[in-house]
């Protein structure tokens, strides 16, 4: 009932725009294929098939024959980049009056005609699986040591139709079920492990690390680990090594704290080395093997921090911070750092321990035998409710009450809940999304999903993970599908620290934030790139990200946000003065060329090459990433951009000219250069620069676009960006409904992207709106059934 009251309200708000678009343009609809035929069709028509595409025989009045290709022409349109730049053009007015009615007639006839899509079957990526093994079992597993990265898919991991699974997959998800079943229960005998945590080469470590570390210490990690019993363990630190495998920070003598929590383990003193660190013959030594100490730990997870005690009486004029270039020389002999931390153990397990997952798990404990086999069945009920999302029926049980019994006969009650635990690991109802078509549907008809493949939809869009137990009984009683209900529930969801997810992983894919972790800025070119540098960078964005979604800003401020989020490390990048020590805080923009997206570094860097600037990469990603126009792939056995001595004295403009010369490049360069030159004063790391090298001059940031509008650096390609702000704000949702869906976005979708735009549009295009407008759009609800 309810989805019905939706349905209709949102066709007659479509319509009632539809009839006052068009009765506002009925004088000129009979110029609409006269501006084709005069614009359009000398190039794209049978004998030409400018670009595969054929307008000769399309009728504009006639726009639900061919949707595909009217929504293709419509984005040309609307981004003004047909006709080609050089080629006579229509007015705006004319422009306009046929992008209305094309979209218009587009938007009728969706709505008149829904199809909401059929997504694939959808196995969990591993991020999913690692969040559903957290909320169904209260455990953090690192999936990346579990299990293999998944196939990227119209720009996101999350994808059904690349999610496969392959003989090789399928054993390492019964490898990580025995696993992770075994931490679960605290299994007493779990084999010893030896677990070992390095440190990137490039991390600094020249003073303090941050919050997770005491005040006034210098360098060092801390690191979350989970002791799966209680028993003893042996935690070792080794310490930084040089390009020879000399310990480095050998001038005087340091100490060395390890702590477990907030108690003190041990002290250590490393003594100093009167020959130096920089003897070429010293391969190996053994000032760090005293750095051990093996204690008793309780089940569950612990903070151990290894760190140097800070020497306050260093000499005057000792740099405060050192550089990733005097990293990599090595021959800095004050230098010192945690190299690596490891966990071996357990010895000596005295017990399972008190721990979150044995809590989550372990809901009852049979106190005698006539209390076993409802235990049994209450445990087993809960774990296959929450891993399969569904209610429990008693065709589910008898396999798992005969595992558990298999498996109570090797080891006792809590062995028997470990095996059947460890099948619904591996069932595929946990490790892949399925719905399924009601029995009486005709085949390719639009049904609405049940309240409980809502839910999974809800949460695994929202939290990358399963229902948690309010939505799942809401789901249970059929009131999800409530208006109010639902909205509570995204609000709730929103407000919810899982929502993160949404952010590191939309956000990190979305704008290629995650790229973050891989790039390899060339040493030379960039010699005082660091590790702290690579995570502040990332983190400045994840933050700016995720303050706008607490607030529930208009997404349209990630575009000129005056604010962001800076530690000392990337302010003394940015030249931003005032800011000290590691810890991050919101900071007020004012220099323009920084405000929003373009002038962070994190984009800047993912977005060069890992020796100097990439225009055309920058000006690709503006096209597709923000404004969802993506330019055709390049022709093939063009040749890279010329690298030698001739080209090394001209400015990247004059470089790139010449790669323009080729005509099969130029089309698309015209296009995407100019948005790249506005970003070409940030180097490849983001830093302002106003040349680009000894002897090319001031660097020119100036573009004109395909339609004559004209810019100057990244104050002024932001401004272009924000009057394109229906682009940006469709690109957005567009991407954002890829991500929702796990599928990639069809052309009859492109209507519902434009619906929730204009609703958007009412509430400034905040958060909220958009993914509100997502969850109540017909492709979320909604399904076609197969034919």
């Amino acid at each position: 009932m309810q989805i019905h009251y939706v349905l209709k309200t949102t066709i007659i708000a479509v319509l009632s725009t539809y009839l006052i678009e068009s009765s506002a343009q009925i004088s000129g609809d009979s110029t609409h294929q006269d501006t084709l035929n005069q614009y359009c069709v000398s190039c794209h028509n049978e004998t030409l098939k400018t670009a595969g595409l054929l307008l000769d025989y399309l009728d504009p009045y006639n726009i639900s024959r061919d949707t595909a290709t009217w929504e293709k022409v419509l984005r040309k349109l609307r981004n003004r980049q047909m006709p080609p730049a050089g080629l006579p053009r229509p007015d705006d007015t004319t422009y306009d009056g046929l992008i209305s009615h094309i979209s218009s007639e587009l938007d009728r006839n969706a709505f008149e005609n829904p199809n909401p899509g059929r997504p694939d079957v959808h196995r969990l990526n591993r991020t999913e699986y690692a969040n559903a093994i957290r909320d169904l079992l209260g455990l953090e597993v690192d999936s990346t040591e579990l299990l293999p990265a998944d196939e990227i898919g119209y720009g996101f991991d999350n994808i059904g139709d690349v999610l496969t699974i392959s003989p090789f997959l399928m054993e390492r998800y019964l490898s990580a079920a025995a696993n992770i079943s075994r931490l679960a229960i605290g299994d007493t005998g779990i084999s010893t492990t030896y677990k070992t945590y390095d440190m990137p080469g490039t991390l600094v470590q020249s003073d303090w690390m941050g919050s997770d570390l005491p005040y006034g210490s210098q360098g060092g990690v801390a690191i979350e680990h989970h002791f799966p019993v209680d028993g003893e363990y042996l935690i070792k630190v080794k310490l930084q090594t040089g390009r020879y495998g000399q310990v480095l920070g050998r001038d005087k003598k340091r100490v060395m704290d390890i702590r477990l929590d907030d108690e003190m383990l041990g002290r250590f003193t490393i003594e100093a080395d009167e020959r130096g660190n920089v003897d070429i013959n010293i391969v190996k030594e053994t000032v760090d093997e005293h750095l051990e100490v093996q204690v008793p730990v309780k089940a569950g997870t612990h903070t151990i921090v290894a760190t140097f005690v800070k020497d306050f009486t260093k000499m005057e004029g000792q740099p405060k911070a050192f550089t990733a270039a005097e990293i990599r020389n090595r021959e800095q002999a004050f230098f010192e750092g945690v190299g690596t931390l490891s966990v071996v153990g357990p010895y000596d397990v005295t017990g399972p321990g008190e721990t979150i997952n044995r809590n989550k798990l372990f809901i009852c404990h049979p106190s005698h035998g006539d209390d076993e086999q409802i235990c049994v069945r209450e445990i087993i009920s809960m774990l296959i409710r929450r891993a399969y999302r569904r209610p429990i029926t008693e065709e589910d049980l008898p396999v798992f009450l005969k595992l558990y019994e298999q498996g109570k006969l090797k080891g006792g009650f809590e062995s028997g809940i470990r095996m059947a635990l460890q099948k619904v690991l591996v069932s595929p109802e946990f490790l892949f999304r399925m719905e399924f078509d009601p029995s009486n549907i005709m085949p390719g008809k639009a049904y609405s999903v049940t309240d409980l493949d809502l839910a999974s939809r809800l949460s695994f869009f929202l939290w990358s993970s399963i229902p948690d137990e309010e939505l799942l009984s809401i789901a249970e009683r059929g009131l999800l599908k409530n208006p109010e209900t639902l909205q509570s529930q995204v609000q709730r969801m929103l407000k919810d620290p899982r929502s993160m997810s949404l952010i590191k992983n939309f956000a990190g894919q979305w704008l290629f934030l995650r790229n973050m972790e891989r790039v390899l800025p060339d040493p030379v070119a960039f010699p005082n790139f660091d590790e702290n540098l690579r995570q502040a960078m990332q983190r400045e964005t994840e933050m700016l990200f995720e303050s706008m979604l607490r607030e529930d800003q208009s997404i349209v401020n990630i575009l000129d946000s005056d604010y962001t989020f800076l530690n000392e490390r990337l302010a003394r990048h940015y030249e931003i003065k005032g800011i000290f020590g590691p810890e991050f805080r919101k900071v007020k923009i004012t220099d323009d060329r920084r405000k929003g997206l373009l002038g962070q570094g994190s984009i800047l860097t993912v977005t060069s090459y890992p020796n100097r600037t990439a225009p055309t990469i920058r000006g690709k990603w503006v096209l597709e990433q923000l404004l969802g126009t993506p330019p055709p792939p390049p022709p093939p056995d063009v040749p890279s951009l010329k690298e030698d001595k001739d080209t090394k004295a001209l400015t990247m403009r004059q470089r790139m000219e010449l790669h323009r010369a080729n005509p099969a490049c130029a089309v698309c360069h015209k296009v995407m250069d100019p948005l790249g030159f506005a970003l070409e004063n940030f180097d490849g790391l983001g830093r302002w620069r106003e040349t680009a090298g000894t002897g090319t001059g001031p660097i020119d940031s100036s573009g004109i676009l395909p339609d004559g509008t004209s810019f100057n650096g990244p104050a002024g390609l932001r401004e272009v960006l924000l009057s394109k702000q229906d682009l940006f704000v469709e690109t957005f949702t567009d991407r954002l409904l890829t991500y929702a869906l796990g599928r990639g976005v069809e052309h009859y979708d492109k209507p519902v992207i434009r619906k929730i735009r204009r609703d958007a549009a009412e509430h400034n295009y905040s958060w909220s709106a958009i993914i509100t407008g997502i969850v109540n759009s017909i492709p979320f609800q909604m399904r076609r059934a197969s034919l």
